[in-house]
C-alpha cells in the first residue's frame, strides 16, 4: 500500500516527523485502519497541541465547534469557575482555560486517561485541578457556574467507524440508549451547579429530544438551544438554568 493512497501529504510529512517506528510498521497498521492520530501521538485543538494514545478518544473537529461555542456564550456571562466531566485527553478543559479567564478542574475514571490529560495541560502551560471519580456512582463537593462535557453517548448496538475500535470502549458507549451518561450529569448538576449555571453537551444527533426532556423534568424553567455541527447534525446542547 502506498501511503499516500490512504493519508495526504501533510499527514504523511507528520508521520515521517513524528512517528518513532519503521513506516512499514505504519502502512500495516494504517490498512487495519488504525487512527494515524495515535501513530503521530497528538492532533491540533483549538491552537492547543494536544497528546493521544490509546488510553483517549480522540478529540474531534465537531469538538472544537463546541469549544467555540461555549467561550462565545461564557465570554458574556459572569463565569469564574466550570468542569468538565469525562475529560478524556483533557482537550476541552485545556482549550477553556486558555481562552477564559477562569479556573477549571476536569473529572474522569480512567488513570490512563488522567495521565495523559495532565500531560496536555503541562504541555499547553494551564492549570487544571483533575479528579479521578465515576461520576456514575461517586460525588463531588465542589460547586460550579458551568459543567461541560462530552460524555459516552453511542448506543450499545449502533454502528461506529472501524477505526473507532481502537479508542477506548468507556469513552464512547453508553447504555439506556445512549441517555445514561446525560441523566447521571444533569442528576449531579443539582448539587453542584451553582444557580443559574450553565450545562453543556456535545450529544448523539438522535439524543437531543430525550436529554431536553430529561433536563426539563430538573430544570422546568431552563432555556435549552440545540445546535448543529458543520454537517447539520444536531450536536450540541446549551441548558441555561
Amino acid at each position: 500500500m502506498n501511503l499516500l493512497n490512504k493519508i495526504g501529504v501533510s499527514e504523511l510529512e507528520a508521520l515521517k516527523k513524528y512517528y518513532n517506528g519503521p513506516l512499514e510498521k505504519a502502512e500495516k497498521l494504517l490498512k487495519e485502519n488504525y487512527p494515524i492520530q495515535y501513530l503521530i501521538g497528538h492532533v491540533d485543538f483549538y491552537n492547543c497541541k494536544i497528546y493521544v494514545n490509546e488510553s483517549v478518544l480522540i478529540p474531534r473537529f465537531e469538538t472544537e465547534y463546541l469549544v467555540e461555542q461555549t467561550i462565545h456564550l461564557l465570554k458574556m456571562k459572569k463565569i469564574y469557575n466550570g468542569i468538565d466531566l469525562c475529560t478524556g485527553s483533557g482537550a476541552i478543559a485545556i482549550a477553556l482555560s486558555k481562552n477564559l479567564d477562569i479556573k477549571m478542574d476536569a473529572c474522569d475514571i480512567s488513570k490512563s486517561a488522567l495521565k495523559v490529560a495532565k500531560k496536555n495541560a503541562l504541555e499547553n502551560k494551564v492549570k487544571i485541578n483533575f479528579l479521578e471519580k465515576d461520576i456514575l456512582k461517586d460525588t463531588i463537593n465542589q460547586k460550579y457556574d458551568f459543567i461541560i462535557s462530552n460524555p459516552p453517548y453511542v448506543k450499545p448496538d449502533e454502528y461506529v467507524g472501524e477505526e473507532t475500535k481502537y479508542e477506548p470502549s468507556i469513552a464512547l458507549f453508553a447504555d439506556e440508549t445512549g441517555l445514561l451518561f446525560y441523566k447521571r450529569i444533569l442528576e449531579l448538576s443539582k448539587n453542584i451547579l451553582n444557580p443559574h449555571g450553565t450545562i453543556i453537551f456535545e450529544i448523539g444527533d438522535t439524543l437531543g429530544e430525550g436529554i431536553k426532556k430529561i433536563a426539563l423534568d430538573i430544570y422546568p424553567k431552563a432555556t435549552i438551544t440545540i445546535k448543529k455541527d458543520y454537517n447539520n447534525f444536531n450536536r450540541f446542547m446549551f441548558i441555561e438554568t
